[in-house]
């Protein structure tokens, strides 16, 4: 399994509307969501992914779509994770809408 060290930021654009993804360990994970919210007021979502191990080491997922259609954004960022055997970090995307609609598959 994979796991990062130290958080990682990148930035693309489809069709207008902007992505920013931050990859971070899970340990930085809690209260992101909401620094990442106050630090873009103005994008419309900031959606997240995680995986870890806990006590048991079982494997423990959540996801949040934050808005956005169920399962269009959330649940691909998960199965990424998932496909390539991440583990002990959360993808957080913060997504500025650029006034074309990108369809629910894979925002």
């Amino acid at each position: 399994m994979k796991t990062v060290e130290k958080e990682t930021i990148s930035t693309y654009e489809i069709k207008k509307s902007k992505f920013i993804t931050h990859l971070v360990p899970i340990s930085q994970f809690k209260g992101l969501q909401d620094k990442l919210k106050a630090q873009h007021p103005k994008a419309r979502h900031v959606v997240y992914a995680l995986r870890y191990l806990n006590e048991f080491d079982q494997i423990v997922e959540n996801l949040s779509d934050d808005g956005e259609p169920k399962g269009s954004s959330a649940q691909p960022a998960l199965n990424v994770l998932r496909g390539e055997e991440m583990i002990n970090m959360a993808v957080l995307i913060v997504r500025y809408f650029g006034g074309i609609k990108l369809g629910i598959g894979g925002l």
